[in-house]
Protein backbone atom coordinates (compact mmCIF):
# COMPACT_ATOMS: atom_id res chain seq x y z
CA UNK A 1 0.00 0.00 0.00
CA UNK A 2 1.23 3.46 -0.81
CA UNK A 3 1.07 6.23 1.77
CA UNK A 4 -1.85 7.87 -0.08
CA UNK A 5 -3.87 4.66 -0.36
CA UNK A 6 -3.20 3.95 3.32
CA UNK A 7 -4.59 7.38 4.26
CA UNK A 8 -7.66 6.74 2.06
CA UNK A 9 -8.24 3.34 3.72
CA UNK A 10 -7.90 4.94 7.15
CA UNK A 11 -10.36 7.74 6.24
CA UNK A 12 -12.86 5.17 4.92
CA UNK A 13 -12.57 3.13 8.13
CA UNK A 14 -13.15 6.01 10.56
CA UNK A 15 -16.60 5.89 12.11
CA UNK A 16 -17.17 2.27 11.07
CA UNK A 17 -14.67 0.71 13.47
CA UNK A 18 -13.83 0.86 17.17
CA UNK A 19 -10.80 2.80 18.32
CA UNK A 20 -9.13 -0.55 19.13
CA UNK A 21 -9.51 -1.71 15.52
CA UNK A 22 -8.09 1.59 14.30
CA UNK A 23 -5.15 1.28 16.71
CA UNK A 24 -4.28 -2.20 15.42
CA UNK A 25 -4.70 -1.03 11.82
CA UNK A 26 -2.58 2.12 12.22
CA UNK A 27 0.13 0.47 14.32
CA UNK A 28 -0.20 -3.31 14.03
CA UNK A 29 1.56 -5.41 16.66
CA UNK A 30 3.86 -8.34 15.87
CA UNK A 31 4.27 -7.77 12.13
CA UNK A 32 6.94 -9.91 10.49
CA UNK A 33 8.25 -13.43 10.30
CA UNK A 34 9.75 -15.86 12.78
CA UNK A 35 12.59 -17.55 10.83
CA UNK A 36 12.68 -20.58 13.15
CA UNK A 37 8.92 -20.79 13.72
CA UNK A 38 7.56 -24.07 15.04
CA UNK A 39 4.30 -23.56 13.17
CA UNK A 40 3.15 -21.51 10.19
CA UNK A 41 -0.46 -21.05 9.15
CA UNK A 42 -1.46 -19.81 5.70
CA UNK A 43 -5.07 -18.93 4.95
CA UNK A 44 -6.92 -16.80 2.47
CA UNK A 45 -10.36 -15.71 1.38
CA UNK A 46 -10.75 -15.88 -2.40
CA UNK A 47 -13.88 -13.69 -2.30
CA UNK A 48 -12.31 -10.62 -0.65
CA UNK A 49 -8.65 -11.38 -1.44
CA UNK A 50 -7.37 -11.27 2.17
CA UNK A 51 -4.33 -13.48 2.80
CA UNK A 52 -2.85 -14.18 6.25
CA UNK A 53 0.32 -15.94 7.28
CA UNK A 54 0.75 -16.52 11.02
CA UNK A 55 3.98 -17.73 12.65
CA UNK A 56 4.21 -19.23 16.15
CA UNK A 57 7.18 -20.10 18.33
CA UNK A 58 6.44 -22.78 20.94
CA UNK A 59 8.63 -23.78 23.89
CA UNK A 60 9.12 -27.28 25.31
CA UNK A 61 6.17 -26.77 27.70
CA UNK A 62 3.90 -26.09 24.71
CA UNK A 63 3.59 -22.39 25.52
CA UNK A 64 3.45 -20.00 22.57
CA UNK A 65 6.29 -17.61 23.33
CA UNK A 66 6.07 -15.53 20.16
CA UNK A 67 3.67 -14.93 17.30
CA UNK A 68 4.02 -12.77 14.22
CA UNK A 69 2.02 -12.25 11.07
CA UNK A 70 2.10 -11.03 7.51
CA UNK A 71 -1.24 -10.06 6.02
CA UNK A 72 -2.30 -8.77 2.65
CA UNK A 73 -5.76 -7.36 3.00
CA UNK A 74 -8.10 -4.70 4.29
CA UNK A 75 -7.76 -2.80 7.55
CA UNK A 76 -9.95 -5.27 9.44
CA UNK A 77 -7.76 -8.17 8.24
CA UNK A 78 -4.66 -6.39 9.49
CA UNK A 79 -6.31 -5.53 12.83
CA UNK A 80 -7.54 -9.09 13.45
CA UNK A 81 -4.12 -10.53 12.56
CA UNK A 82 -2.49 -8.13 15.00
CA UNK A 83 -4.98 -8.91 17.76
CA UNK A 84 -4.78 -12.69 17.43
CA UNK A 85 -0.99 -12.52 17.85
CA UNK A 86 -1.45 -10.46 21.03
CA UNK A 87 -4.06 -12.89 22.38
CA UNK A 88 -2.03 -16.03 21.74
CA UNK A 89 1.30 -15.02 23.29
CA UNK A 90 1.87 -16.77 26.63
CA UNK A 91 -0.92 -19.28 26.03
CA UNK A 92 -0.47 -23.03 25.93
CA UNK A 93 -1.43 -24.83 22.72
CA UNK A 94 -4.65 -26.03 24.39
CA UNK A 95 -5.53 -22.50 25.51
CA UNK A 96 -4.73 -21.10 22.06
CA UNK A 97 -7.07 -23.62 20.44
CA UNK A 98 -9.91 -22.07 22.46
CA UNK A 99 -9.39 -18.62 20.91
CA UNK A 100 -12.36 -18.13 18.62
CA UNK A 101 -13.10 -15.58 15.95
CA UNK A 102 -15.63 -14.07 18.37
CA UNK A 103 -12.89 -13.63 21.00
CA UNK A 104 -10.75 -11.81 18.44
CA UNK A 105 -13.64 -9.56 17.39
CA UNK A 106 -14.59 -8.85 21.03
CA UNK A 107 -11.00 -7.99 21.94
CA UNK A 108 -11.10 -5.40 19.15
CA UNK A 109 -14.29 -3.86 20.48
CA UNK A 110 -16.37 -5.48 17.76
CA UNK A 111 -16.35 -5.56 13.97
CA UNK A 112 -19.00 -4.65 11.42
CA UNK A 113 -20.98 -7.72 10.35
CA UNK A 114 -19.57 -7.44 6.82
CA UNK A 115 -16.01 -7.73 8.23
CA UNK A 116 -16.52 -10.66 10.61
CA UNK A 117 -14.92 -12.93 8.00
CA UNK A 118 -11.62 -11.27 8.92
CA UNK A 119 -11.88 -12.58 12.48
CA UNK A 120 -12.69 -16.02 11.03
CA UNK A 121 -9.50 -15.84 8.94
CA UNK A 122 -7.48 -14.91 12.04
CA UNK A 123 -8.87 -17.95 13.91
CA UNK A 124 -8.20 -20.18 10.89
CA UNK A 125 -4.63 -18.87 10.55
CA UNK A 126 -3.99 -19.61 14.23
CA UNK A 127 -5.43 -23.13 13.92
CA UNK A 128 -3.39 -23.75 10.76
CA UNK A 129 -0.20 -22.67 12.54
CA UNK A 130 -1.01 -24.94 15.50
CA UNK A 131 -1.80 -27.84 13.15
CA UNK A 132 1.51 -27.27 11.38
CA UNK A 133 3.28 -27.29 14.75
CA UNK A 134 1.52 -30.53 15.77
CA UNK A 135 2.32 -32.20 12.43
CA UNK A 136 6.01 -31.27 12.76
CA UNK A 137 6.05 -32.51 16.35
CA UNK A 138 4.56 -35.86 15.31
CA UNK A 139 7.10 -36.25 12.51
CA UNK A 140 9.93 -35.40 14.89
CA UNK A 141 8.71 -38.10 17.26
CA UNK A 142 8.37 -40.60 14.40
CA UNK A 143 4.56 -40.73 14.38
CA UNK A 144 2.77 -40.35 11.06
CA UNK A 145 -0.68 -38.79 10.63
CA UNK A 146 -2.49 -42.10 11.14
CA UNK A 147 -0.78 -42.55 14.49
CA UNK A 148 1.44 -45.44 13.37
CA UNK A 149 4.88 -45.51 14.97
CA UNK A 150 7.65 -44.96 12.47
CA UNK A 151 11.39 -45.40 12.75
CA UNK A 152 13.07 -42.88 15.01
Amino acid sequence: MTKNSLKLEEKTMEGQYSEKVMEHFRDPHNVGEIPDANGIGNVGNPVCGDIMRLYIKVDDKEVITDAKFKTFGCGAAIATSSMVTDLVKGKTIDEALRISNMAVAEALGGLPKIKMHCSVLAEEALRAAINDYMDKKKKKCGIDKEGAQGEV
